[in-house]
């Protein structure tokens, strides 16, 4: 069974003639966590975005390498990015459950995709808020708007809408930077969670949180991956001088 879910080989990305990512090699392997850090504007968030080719949302973006999911280019010429971004799902930093009901917001893809069964939507529904730790807290209010719910329950709402498209990739950028401790914990535990049927990689500025969830950690700067190895040879052996001092706090 394929281990590697992506594979990346050379990857340049320019904004216009600015070079955000220089020379990015990195396998993403299945069913792991992959954390990515490093300081602010190193790439990381702009590398997570690639993934889901959602760069190609701005104008002036350039990509060269190449980015294999399942052995497919995904920047090839008719490459389909709507079904791309199905299997690859997304998690923002602040959580952005759209101005609707609890239950029409994870109904919302599955209902785009075609699916009218009312049986069919009600499952899908309460699985996915089962797997993102929600159901029992909102289970008999799902008529109400998704507003309602504090920034903790909002973001794990935001898990249940990806999940509910059934991907097989959960891309979140900086998803508890916004939350308290108590509800950046159940985030963590959720994501443990997961990893047993998605492969995760999240960017966080936070070292103990990468530490805490992930498997496998790439360290950014400036455009480029300093090291990637297993996140706790990272954070106890780093190979390079670069990483040691970023996770000490000498610098970032």
């Amino acid at each position: 069974m394929d281990k590697q879910v992506f594979n990346i080989m050379n990857l340049d990305l320019y904004y216009g003639k600015f070079q955000a990512l220089k020379n990015i090699n990195l396998i993403i392997e299945k069913n792991k966590v992959t954390a990515l850090i490093g300081p602010s504007g190193c790439g990381k968030s702009t590398f997570l975005r690639v993934l889901n080719r959602m760069n190609d949302l701005i104008d002036d973006c350039h990509i060269s390498g190449e980015v294999y999911f399942h052995q497919e280019d995904i920047y090839r010429e008719k490459f389909d990015v709507i079904d791309l971004r199905t299997r690859v799902g997304m998690v923002f930093q602040k959580p952005n459950p759209f101005p609707m009901n609890i239950y029409d917001n994870v109904a919302y893809g599955p209902r785009c995709q075609g699916i009218k069964d009312k049986d069919e939507l009600d499952k899908i529904v309460d699985n996915a808020l089962k797997s993102a730790a929600l159901y029992d807290e909102v289970s008999n209010r799902l008529k109400e708007s998704a507003l309602s719910l504090s920034g903790g329950q909002q973001q794990r709402l935001c898990i249940a809408r990806a999940i509910a498209m059934e991907p097989e990739v959960i891309l979140m950028d900086e998803p508890t930077s916004a939350l308290d401790p108590i509800a950046t914990l159940k985030i963590e535990e959720l994501i443990n969670d997961l990893k047993e049927k998605y492969t995760i990689i999240i960017v966080t500025h936070s070292m103990q949180q990468a530490a805490r969830i992930s498997d496998n950690t790439a360290f950014f700067l400036t455009g480029e991956i300093v090291e990637m190895d297993l996140t706790n040879k990272i954070f106890t052996t780093p190979k390079n001088q670069k990483t040691e001092d970023y996770i000490t706090g000498r610098f970032g």
